[in-house]
């Protein structure tokens, strides 16, 4: 069912259950009102035959039980009955219109009564020595009234109909700006994602308009993100699967020592290939949609402790982990598998470009709401203007046997879990300065 269709439907239900109340309440008042009328023709015809009888010379008595006036005699409207009678109930006079039998006059007032299988209405005045009464029957009164109901119908149903036919053509367009928006978009090739531009948009499709268009940034940015990563992909990938593919040939053709050194070349080659692949899944993840919260959750020395033994490979002895005094149980406020990778891959990056005789140190500092991870290397340091390169996909410093992406997933993780990341390099090493969020105390007890 469409917008506009269901939006009528809606409004046209409510417009005919107010105008059906409307008219029901309008239609019962003038009933009422053309009934109330009725009868007081009857009270003003009824005074008037009193003023006439009083007007006669000869009193209507001495005419005789039963005498037959003409309405016109008594001045009395068409389809009315009248008959006047003595005190003693003696039929003086009466119209043509009531038949043989006489009409019940012993109760002044109104009151229903049948004559001739007829129902009629009747009032009765009592003057002097006679009763008047005047009477018109039921089936008159309410075809009259039929008549009336239907002359103001009509007037009401054609104002209905009239009202659904412009709500229809008010919701048409009232929807024409969304239907622009529709032709917009249908317009657009399938691989186009500029911002949609519509003219003279209302208010309330302005957020509309806006959120379309940060969902095709959105979408823009996912898809030059993965086309990078596929293109660099292919292009780092290819280095170590052609360096495997020669190794293995030259093993196939030679014996010996030689064949053994190419074997081992090949093993090397396809480590390095595990590891990129490793750091490129890890990277599509952060950058990614992917949830990593499995509701495990680590204090700051538990990511230290996980990290310096994975990054250690068993040889601890290479890392000088410096925990301060007093350090707080705190949980980080952040996937324990994101904050134990980070601080991996900067250590990694430290063992890297730190000679095997020295040492990598990573020093905790707990702040208020934060927690810092300082990774120092006593490498040859970088120059000032590669700094900015650090974070880059596949971007190397010099000869470094690594695959380029370690600390590119390291801003991913920033980037996502609200941390901050620092390099300050030195003539005696880089420095990296990596703080994450810590939970509040009234939320870990919860």
């Amino acid at each position: 069912m469409s917008l506009r269709l269901r939006l009528s439907l809606i409004l046209g239900t409510a417009f005919v259950v107010i105008w059906a109340l409307a008219a029901a309440w309008m239609l019962r008042d003038l009933r009422n009102q053309m009934m109330f009328s009725l009868d007081q023709r009857l009270v003003a015809s009824a005074r008037m035959v009193a003023g006439l009888i009083d007007q006669m010379p000869q009193p209507l008595a001495s005419k005789g039980e039963g005498t037959h006036l003409s309405a016109d005699q008594l001045s009395i409207p068409d389809g009315m009955a009248c008959q006047v009678s003595s005190l003693r109930g003696e039929v003086l006079a009466r119209s043509q219109h009531t038949g043989e039998q006489a009409l019940d006059d012993q109760r002044s007032g109104f009151h229903d009564q049948v004559i001739d299988g007829d129902h009629w209405r009747s009032f009765t005045l009592a003057r002097g020595e006679v009763r008047i009464t005047t009477a018109d029957r039921v089936r008159e009164r309410e075809a009259l009234n039929r008549s009336i109901l239907l002359a103001a119908s009509a007037p009401v149903l054609v104002a209905l109909l009239g009202s659904l036919g412009l709500l229809w053509l008010g919701v048409g367009k009232g929807l024409a700006p969304l239907n622009r928006m529709r032709d917009a978009l249908k317009r657009r090739s399938p691989d186009s994602l500029e911002p949609l531009q519509v003219r003279a948009l209302p208010s309330e499709l302005q957020p509309l308009l806006e959120t379309q268009n940060q969902l095709f940034l959105r979408i823009g940015r996912t898809i030059e993100r993965e086309r990078r990563l596929t293109g660099d992909a292919a292009h780092e990938l290819r280095s170590p699967l052609t360096a495997i593919k020669t190794h293995l040939q030259v093993a196939r053709m030679t014996e010996g020592e030689a064949r053994e050194q190419a074997l081992a070349h090949a093993e090397e080659g396809a480590d390095r290939l595990h590891r990129t692949l490793e750091q490129l899944l890890l990277l599509a993840r952060v950058e990614g949609s992917l949830s990593f919260d499995d509701g495990v959750l680590c204090s700051a020395e538990q990511v230290a402790r996980l990290a310096v033994q994975d990054a250690s490979h068993g040889d601890s002895g290479r890392i000088e982990l410096r925990l301060p005094a007093g350090l707080s149980d705190a949980r980080l406020d952040m996937p324990a598998a994101l904050a134990v990778a980070a601080v991996r891959n900067l250590l990694d990056n430290a063992l890297r470009h730190t000679a095997s005789d020295a040492r990598v140190e990573l020093e905790l500092q707990v702040f208020d709401d934060r927690v810092c991870f300082e990774v120092r290397d006593h490498g040859p340091g970088i120059a000032e203007q590669d700094l900015q390169h650090l974070t880059q996909r596949f971007w190397r410093n010099g000869q470094s046997a690594g695959c380029g992406l370690g600390l590119a997933i390291v801003q991913a993780i920033v980037q996502r879990c609200g941390c901050s990341l620092q390099f300050d390099s030195r003539p005696d090493g880089l420095r990296v300065r990596l703080q994450m969020p810590l939970r509040a105390t009234a939320e870990q007890e919860m």
